[in-house]
């Protein structure tokens, strides 16, 4: 591995000459690596925070488009990248095992073509279930469906329906997209129908097999959403009402185990204070649904569960900023008692701290910039999940991987349409989210580590299994030497066998170390360290 400072090759003479047709040769060497440095790390299984339901992604914009129009060949290896658990035969992991799965309920702007509105990127359309007629056809959004099917075949079982607007037989413009400002582009007398699709789209799939975990009715509502996609503003009491319609429809469905998932907020901040971009009725969002003398409170409604969510975009550009406004919102959700959720962020931001220039940037530095986004958003935040955004999408006007799990390549170049079917490649975005992903599963808690360095330049998480036999711990080295790990790991009187450790690096995909290299962690990269304990 590049990033160690030596391979020390110490050779017994004698085993050069141990050879012969009646002795199997057996080196006598001790192979070892030297890093640049070594620290103690103290892990307590004793202190304990919150439990992770999972990681996950969404299938806007473009997975509708690769399940409809790509070869099976190309749309299988995608599955398998992003829901596959299994190791191959060297221990080399097939995919990023996602536990969670988002999937967009289109309003209708497919149908419409090009008097949607939406022209400039004609895969923000979305198909809708429900007809004009108020039938459903539920062969429509084939695409997204296929990676629904894949994600359940591969074991995933924690499906979050969400909505960027209403059916557009519902909305006031008759369009996807809003003209209403920081008002609902819903029609004042469709909350209840609006309510009734959400419900009737979840008990469709959920009668599937699928396990439909959550609703999230509206999203990032601080934007007006007046072109480009699917979206409308909404007002903080507009949600309210939207929400309690829906908790009852749910309840009439028999819907007991699909739950409400409220906020979306576009930044972290829109969740504890008055934002003055878009004013109180659109921000202080924590305090508004869950104090009980507030107007919009719902905090007592049988489907919305004490939990709220928010995207990590725009705050996320320097380790102090990322510190503060999570440990705020982390407070403002614990005064009310309420669990945390991170369900959208890909790289919007601009002038990332670490990174001198964009343009010289490797995608390994872009990924690294997200590992240091889940770790504040993991242990700052406390959050029980993380979702990406968009999980496949073209590289285009010079965005790197910006947004994109999966990069996708059209027949005719990054610019063409996603009808030709084309060809994908895995990125350091994903490899590295599958450093969190793949071993730190549904029902592990997050324990304390305390590292002696400073904590911007070489971090780490850990969990540990409900039963409490296995202990995973993920560190990012954002320093450019390598750095060897003693751990002291302390879990209720359980002993930890050598580690297997897998790494994500300029060079390396996931990939298993070898025995030697175990709790060398190379510079620059995030590794995972898989203990079993007895």
């Amino acid at each position: 591995m590049a990033n160690f400072k030596s391979y020390l090759f110490l050779f017994a003479a004698a085993a050069m000459t141990a050879c012969s047709e009646d002795n199997t040769f057996v080196p006598e060497y001790t192979l070892t690596v030297e890093a640049d440095t070594t620290i103690n790390v103290n892990i307590d299984g004793s202190k304990t925070f919150q439990t992770i339901e999972g990681f996950g992604s969404s299938d806007a914009w473009s997975m509708d488009y690769v399940g409809r129009y790509w070869d099976n060949t190309s749309k299988e290896g995608i599955a398998r990248l992003l829901f596959s658990s299994e190791l191959d035969a060297n221990g080399r992991p097939q995919g990023i095992g996602l536990s969670m799965w988002r999937v967009n309920l289109g309003g209708g702007t497919a149908e419409q073509g090009d008097e949607s509105g939406i022209n400039d990127n004609p895969e923000r359309r979305a198909e809708c279930f429900l007809n004009a007629d108020g039938t459903y056809n539920w062969n429509k959004a084939p695409g997204q469906r296929y990676f629904m099917e894949k994600a359940k075949e591969y074991g995933v079982d924690n499906f979050v329906l969400f909505s960027n607007t209403a059916p557009v037989y519902y909305t006031k413009n008759g369009k996807g997209y809003s003209d209403s400002g920081a008002y609902s582009n819903l029609k004042d007398d469709c909350y209840d129908d609006f309510a009734d699709f959400l419900a009737s789209v979840a008990k469709h799939f959920a009668d599937q097999g699928y396990g439909i975990s959550y609703i999230s009715p509206v999203n990032e509502p601080q934007y007006n959403w007046n072109s480009g996609q699917e979206g409308s503003g909404w007002q903080n009491s507009e949600v309210s009402r939207l929400v309690k319609e829906l908790d009852s429809s749910l309840s009439g469905k028999g819907l007991a185990d699909t739950r409400i998932l409220v906020g979306e907020a576009g930044a972290w901040n829109y969740l504890y204070e008055t934002a003055g971009d878009v004013g109180p009725e659109r921000s202080n969002v924590i305090s508004d649904f869950f104090d009980s003398s507030s107007e919009n409170y719902i905090g007592n409604l049988s489907h919305v569960p004490a939990e709220i969510c928010a995207h990590s975009y725009w705050l996320d550009t320097s380790w102090s900023q990322m510190q503060s406004t999570r440990g705020l919102a982390a407070s403002a959700a614990q005064q009310y008692g309420l669990k945390l959720h991170q369900t959208e962020w890909s790289m919007m931001s601009e002038n990332y701290e670490g990174i001198s220039s964009y343009d010289a940037a490797s995608y390994m530095d872009l990924a690294l910039v997200m590992s240091q986004v889940l770790y504040n958003d993991l242990t700052v935040a406390g959050v029980s999940s993380w979702s990406y955004w968009t999980t496949c999408e073209r590289e285009r006007w010079s965005q790197k991987s910006r947004f994109y799990l999966i990069r996708l390549q059209p027949q005719s170049g990054d610019y063409g349409a996603l009808t030709e079917g084309g060809t994908y490649t895995a990125s350091k975005n994903l490899w590295v989210l599958g450093n969190y992903s793949l071993f730190v599963r549904p029902g592990y808690k997050r324990v304390s580590v305390t590292l002696p360095v400073p904590e911007s330049r070489m971090f780490a998480s850990a969990y540990i299994s409900p039963e409490n036999d296995r202990l995973v711990v993920v560190y990012t080295n954002m320093s450019d030497k390598s750095i060897k790990v003693n751990n002291t790991i302390s879990v209720n009187g359980r002993t930890a066998e050598t580690p297997t450790q897998y790494v994500t690096s300029e060079t390396l995909n996931l990939q298993r170390s070898s025995s030697y290299e175990v709790s060398v962690i190379p510079s620059r990269s995030v590794a995972t360290l898989v203990y079993d304990l007895k």
